[in-house]
């Protein structure tokens, strides 16, 4: 059990180090990050429950195409509503650059409970296979959703449009994954084509934060308000 244990949040806390280690200015502190894990992580049961009870009391769970669409809508909707209440409206973010640090914490602490109970149900035998595709995919449509809530507390004039981006933009990209799984699940080259794809929207998003947190620091530096006064 410790192995399988091992084995399913190895990807989820390797991938949350390459995003925390990117930061570039302020050091989040790792308590906050770890919350939300926990956060994250806790939300899996529910979401489960519900996907469970909406599977056994609706017909329309026999397609693919409402299962798929299901899972991305309730799960995307309740990591973007945990972070939005539990971290977006109870937290200062330092820079632009925390939401994605946060966003990846919560979507990484929801991949690692749904990998490890896919592992102790089903053996170890997709676990590389698993790392590469679900907790990767989960970790970078935090990102996106994450990077919306930072924008959120830095560009007051839209805010209500950048939570709104928040949710749509990583659940469209969920839609597009669960969409893949059903119509291309031994087409490697189009999953290979398409996490890429993803991978590249996610490193934008990082980049973009990257440039909003300096431009912040920059009009916030001390010098840069005396040479403006």
């Amino acid at each position: 059990m410790f192995i399988v244990f091992t084995v399913a949040i190895a990807p989820s806390l390797a991938l949350l180090s390459y995003f925390y280690l990117r930061r570039e200015i302020e050091s989040e502190p790792s308590r906050l990050l770890f919350y939300a894990f926990i956060y994250g992580a806790v939300l899996t049961f529910p979401i489960l429950f519900i996907q469970y009870v909406v599977q056994a009391e609706t017909a329309l769970t026999d397609t693919s195409f409402f299962s798929g669409s299901l899972s991305a809508l309730l799960e995307e909707f309740f990591k973007w509503l945990i972070l939005l209440v539990a971290i977006f409206k109870q937290t200062r973010f330092a820079d632009p650059y925390d939401g994605i640090l946060y966003g990846a914490s919560v979507s990484l602490g929801f991949a690692t409970v749904e990998n490890l109970l896919f592992l102790v149900s089903f053996g170890m035998n997709d676990a590389i296979l698993r790392a590469l595709l679900p907790v990767s995919s989960h970790a970078l449509f935090g990102v996106v959703m994450g990077y919306y809530l930072g924008r959120a507390q830095f560009v007051q004039a839209r805010q209500k449009t950048q939570l709104v981006l928040a949710l749509l933009a990583p659940l469209l990209l969920h839609f597009l994954y669960n969409a893949l799984i059903y119509t291309a699940q031994d087409q490697i080259l189009l999953w290979s084509l398409f996490m890429l794809g993803l991978w590249i929207v996610a490193l934008s998003r990082v980049k973009q934060a990257h440039l909003l947190s300096r431009n912040y620091h920059l009009k916030n530096h001390p010098f840069h308000n005396s040479e403006t006064k």
